[in-house]
Parts: C-alpha cells; sequence; structure tokens
C-alpha cells in the first residue's frame, strides 16, 4: 500500500516540505488537550477551560481565511514568518497570565489573540499542486498522503500533550507545542524551492472572495457538518466510556476512529481517479453517513467497549475519501491565486463544526443516554450529504479557463 507514495518524495524539496509542515500540525492537535490540562489545573476549572478554548477556536476561524488570502497575495514565506513570530506574543502572554493569577478575562482575550495560525496543511496542499499541476494521478496520491498526515497527529498530538502536561508541568504541553509549531513553520516557511509561484492578480474589480464560487460554498457546509461529526463523535465517546466506568479507554476508541481514516486514506490514494470528482465526494459523503450508523447501532444497543471499537474503526474509514476529493475539488474549483484561501474557509468550517458538535453532544451526554449522542454524528453525516446533493450541479468542475492554462505552462 505505501509503494506508490515513494514517487511522491522523488521531487526535490518534498520531503523537506512535508517534515517541516508535520512538526506545525502536529502542535497544532496539542494546542487543545494541553489548553484543558493547564487550566484546569491551575484554575480547577474545565467550563473555564472549554470557554477559554472556544474563543480561540472562533477568531482562528476567522483569522485563518485571512491569513490565507495574504498568503495567496504575498506569498507563503512573506506572511507566515511574521505571523509565527507574531504567535509567540499571546502565547507567552497566556502561560503569563495563569502563572501570575490574573483575572479570568485576560485568558480569553490571549487565546484570542492567537488567531494568525498559517494553515500549514492547506499551504502543504497548495505546493503539491504546483509541483503536480500535469499529474492528476499524483495529486490524488498527494492530497491522500496529506490527509493521512493530519489523521495521524489527531491521534499523536493529544497523547504527546497529555504526557507532557501530567509528566512534567501542566505548562508543559503548551511550551512544546508553541516551540514545534514555530520551528516547523519557520523551517517550513525555509523552503523556497518548492513555494508556488504568486499567480497574477486581476483588475481590483474582478477580485474578490472566493465564496463568490458557488462550488466553495456548498463544499464549506459540506464541511461544516463533517466538522459537527468529529466534534460529536469525540466527546460522545468520551461520555460513553466514562458512563461504562472505563474513561481511560476513551483515547483508545478515539485513536480508532483515526486509524480507520488513515488506514482508508493510504488505500483510496493507490486507486485510479475515475468518474468526476463531484460524484466521487457524493459516494463519499454517502459512505460516510451509512457507516457511522454503525457506532449509533453499537451504542444504542449498549453492545459493549470491544464492538464499539470495532464499530468506531469502521466509520473512520468513511471519513478519508470524502476529505481527500472534497480538498481536490477546491483544487479544480478556484483560480491558482485564491487557492490558499480557499483551502482556509473550507478548514475553518471545518473548526467551527467541531465545536457546535462537541457543544450538541456535551447538551445530549448531561440530558439522555449514554449512546444517545451518537444521533449527532449520524445526522450530521446525513446533513452533509443533503447539502452535497443539493449543490450537486455546482461540483461539476468547469473546462480549463485560460488563467489555469497559462498558470500550468508557467
Amino acid at each position: 500500500m505505501l509503494a506508490p507514495y515513494r514517487r511522491l518524495f522523488t521531487r526535490p524539496g518534498a520531503a523537506a516540505f512535508t517534515l517541516a509542515g508535520l512538526l506545525g500540525r502536529l502542535s497544532m492537535s496539542m494546542t487543545g488537550v494541553s489548553l484543558v490540562v493547564l487550566l484546569a489545573e491551575r484554575r480547577g476549572s474545565y467550563a473555564l477551560a472549554g470557554a477559554v478554548g472556544a474563543a480561540g477556536l472562533i477568531t482562528g476561524a476567522i483569522g485563518m481565511p485571512v491569513i490565507g488570502r495574504l498568503v495567496d497575495r504575498f506569498g507563503q514565506a512573506r506572511v507566515t514568518v511574521p505571523a509565527v513570530l507574531y504567535n509567540v506574543l499571546p502565547l507567552s502572554a497566556l502561560l503569563l497570565c495563569v502563572r501570575t493569577g490574573a483575572p479570568d478575562w485576560t485568558l480569553y482575550a490571549c487565546w484570542a489573540a492567537g488567531a494568525a495560525a498559517p494553515n500549514l496543511g492547506g499551504m502543504a496542499r497548495a505546493r503539491w499542486a504546483h509541483l503536480l499541476r500535469d499529474e492528476p494521478d499524483d495529486l490524488h496520491l498527494a492530497n491522500s498522503f496529506e490527509q493521512v498526515l493530519d489523521e495521524l497527529c489527531f491521534m499523536a498530538g493529544p497523547v504527546l500533550g497529555m504526557v507532557l502536561c501530567t509528566s512534567i508541568a501542566p505548562e508543559a504541553g503548551l511550551l512544546t507545542a508553541g516551540g514545534l509549531g514555530a520551528v516547523g513553520a519557520l523551517l517550513f516557511a525555509a523552503q523556497r524551492r518548492t513555494e508556488p509561484p504568486l499567480a497574477d492578480r486581476p483588475s481590483a474589480g474582478r477580485h474578490g472572495s472566493p465564496l463568490r464560487v458557488p462550488g466553495l460554498r456548498v463544499l464549506t457546509l459540506a464541511f461544516l457538518s463533517t466538522g459537527m461529526v468529529f466534534g460529536a463523535l469525540d466527546l460522545t465517546t468520551v461520555a460513553y466510556a466514562d458512563a461504562l466506568g472505563h474513561r481511560p479507554v476513551a483515547g483508545g476508541l478515539l485513536a480508532l476512529v483515526a486509524a480507520g481514516s488513515c488506514v482508508a486514506g493510504l488505500a483510496f490514494g493507490t486507486l485510479r481517479p475515475s468518474g468526476p470528482a463531484g460524484a466521487r465526494f457524493l459516494w463519499g459523503a454517502a459512505a460516510m453517513a451509512g457507516l457511522l450508523l454503525l457506532p449509533l447501532t453499537a451504542g444504542l444497543g449498549g453492545a459493549g467497549l470491544v464492538l464499539l471499537g470495532a464499530a468506531l474503526f469502521a466509520a473512520g474509514t468513511g471519513t478519508a475519501p470524502t476529505m481527500v476529493t472534497g480538498m481536490t475539488l477546491i483544487q479544480d474549483l478556484l483560480p491558482r491565486r485564491q487557492l490558499n484561501e480557499g483551502m482556509a474557509i473550507a478548514v475553518s468550517g471545518i473548526l467551527v463544526g467541531i465545536s457546535a458538535g462537541s457543544a450538541l453532544a456535551g447538551a445530549v451526554a448531561e440530558h439522555a443516554g449514554p449512546g444517545a449522542g451518537y444521533w449527532i454524528p449520524a445526522g450530521a453525516a446525513a446533513l452533509a450529504l443533503l447539502i452535497a446533493l443539493a449543490g450537486r450541479r455546482h461540483l461539476a468542475v468547469p473546462a480549463e479557463s485560460p488563467e489555469r492554462a497559462v498558470g500550468a505552462a508557467r
């Protein structure tokens, strides 16, 4: 399964920007749990930790497309370096405020101010799109590989953050995440030979948000629903394991979801894409919706943790093909000059969906049985499918425009 991926890294510089970006993305997956453990330990409040985290999530969802637009306009390195150096300030201020017992509002302000994080996953995909612009099969392979890296980060990051916070000091997780993120992003920016060149800018009257493209609006709404799947599935699984008296097992159950997505992503990348990408996205969304009925059935039926784990692994296999095809569609639908902003908008939709899914699942966990929360990811996946079906005519990739042809020729 891994053999076809080797040819991706025969391109000069591909391994360097991939490894550097992996460091930065690993740090992002560490911050959530590290923040919760820090504030729960130093301030004694999970509610405060959740609220502060939500404030950062909201400003991050707003700031990420802004950073993406700047990247499209000025280039990856020219935006990433100052953004990384700036983000050191609010993180340091947060740790200082926690340490000195500053008022709670300062924590909100500091965490919300760190909204300039560059979307390294999107920038890595933009590099692959440039390097493989004439090789669609290899671009499909690269997008699948990037999705696998995302899943690996989501598996390893929270575990690493938890270990650091509990074995060294509550501040250790965020300190390490900040260091890894800064080093990874700066090393990524230093890989100039693989950085996509800036596209020609249209006249001011013609330039607008990539959301003017109907297909991106459809995909962003579908990704928002997919984010709800992620957020609700995580919280419901923790609540379910806790209700059975096996809360420590929850981490392993969530790792099975990510493992299923990893396996599916690797296998999906080796398949030769056939048919329109819009149709493949519909099939992926349908598979995701169908497979998420498995943990719902296991949870409501009281099947136990072993069968629930198998159901979660199977459910995870439906997310990677949907995400890979969705990101490929964004690359096909948008002009090159708006690619980073468009992918950042899609990721922002996922972040908002994760927040909403977690909030809904938390409310259900408090007022219903332990398995009832699995209705939310199943319903959110069905909603993503309905959105894709309703907007399927907008997911048709148009014929190559003169701008794409010029960009490819360069």
